[in-house]
C-alpha cells in the first residue's frame, strides 16, 4: 500500500483505465492525449479523455470529463483518480481540474500520475499536494440580501 493509502493492485487498475481511456482522446491541435480513470465508493470506475475544440476555451480535460460523467451519474464521492498523459514525464491536472476535484474530495485525496509510455514509472500525490490553496465550497456565503456595489 502507497503513502496515500491505494494499494498496487488498484493503483495498476487504474492506471490501466486511464490508458485505455487516453486512446480515446480527442485532441487533433496539441496531439497531447491525456485520459483519467477515476474511482467512486463502490468501485466503479469512471474514464475520461481530454476533448479539444477549435474554440480552445471550449476544450475540457480528461479529469473534468471523468468528474462530470460520474456526477452525472449520481456520484459524489471519489476514492482516487489517476491520470495519464505526457511522454517521460507524467502530465499533471490543470489548476481548473484541481478545483473541480476540490469539490468533492479532499486535500488527501490520491492522484495517481502517469506518462503514457512509463506507467510502470506512476507516482501517487495528493490532492492537497498538487493544490494547496484551494477554493473551497465552505468559503461560498449565502447572502440574504442582495449586496450593491457603490460606484
Amino acid at each position: 500500500m502507497s503513502r496515500t493509502g491505494i494499494t498496487t493492485v488498484v493503483r495498476a487498475r487504474l492506471v490501466k483505465a486511464a490508458l485505455e481511456a487516453a486512446r480515446a482522446s480527442y485532441s487533433p491541435y496539441s496531439r497531447f492525449p491525456v485520459g483519467a480513470a477515476l474511482l467512486a465508493e463502490g468501485g466503479k470506475v469512471y474514464g475520461g479523455c481530454n476533448v479539444e475544440n477549435a474554440s480552445y476555451g471550449l476544450t475540457l480535460c480528461a479529469e473534468r470529463v471523468a468528474v462530470f460523467k460520474a456526477v452525472s451519474e449520481g456520484r459524489r464521492t471519489f476514492k482516487a483518480l489517476a491520470v495519464a498523459g505526457g511522454r517521460g514525464r507524467a502530465a499533471r491536472p490543470c489548476g481548473a481540474c484541481l478545483q473541480v476535484l476540490s469539490e468533492f474530495c479532499g486535500p488527501d485525496f490520491p492522484v495517481i500520475l502517469s506518462s503514457l509510455d512509463k506507467p510502470g514509472k506512476a507516482v501517487a500525490v495528493t490532492l492537497g499536494e498538487l493544490l494547496p490553496q484551494a477554493f473551497k465550497k465552505t468559503e461560498v456565503r449565502r447572502q440574504k440580501t442582495v449586496v450593491r456595489i457603490k460606484n
